[in-house]
């Protein structure tokens, strides 16, 4: 017997009014079998879905996120895969203009900075958790990326 979700509508028209209030592009939150999301990309604004289930895609980005799936999954399960630790858009240098922080075959040392994720308005520096090579970089600049999402895996 399939267990009937229970959603709170009022709470979800807060997470909407909130990601109106501090210009976020997205929110999502989780708790047991519930996953809502709130985006604000293209019309559909409020997502609820059971949490085992995905996510479906924007509309017009639905063949590059299924391109990027297979790259995105065998680096998911490397050991040097750095996941963003928060929900925001990810920058890969320190203004515009600028060099970025590392490129692909960079040697970096841990603590270097990788790159910035802004959230509300917060600029986050992500840094190396080990020294090695930066192996691949998953990200563009200016990308909006989500929690636990994979941005550079250092070997």
């Amino acid at each position: 017997m399939a267990k009937k979700l229970s959603i709170d509508f009022d709470e979800i028209r807060k997470l909407a009014e909130l990601v109106q209030d501090t210009e976020l592009s997205e929110i999502e939150i989780e708790e047991d079998d519930l996953r809502i999301r709130v985006s604000r990309n293209g019309a559909q604004m409020v997502q609820a879905v059971a949490a085992p289930a995905p996510a479906p895609a924007a509309n017009q980005a639905a063949p590059a996120v299924i391109a990027d799936t297979a790259t995105a999954a065998s680096s998911d399960a490397h050991p040097g895969a750095v996941k963003s630790p928060m929900v925001g858009t990810v920058y890969l240098q320190p203004e515009p203009g600028a060099p970025s922080y590392v490129s692909v075959g960079d040697k970096i040392s841990a603590g270097d900075t990788l790159m910035i994720i802004e959230a509300m308005k917060v600029m986050n520096p992500i840094k190396a958790p080990k020294s090695g090579t930066v192996k691949e970089i998953l990200v563009d600049d200016a990308q909006p990326v989500e929690f636990d999402e994979v941005l550079v895996v250092v070997e």
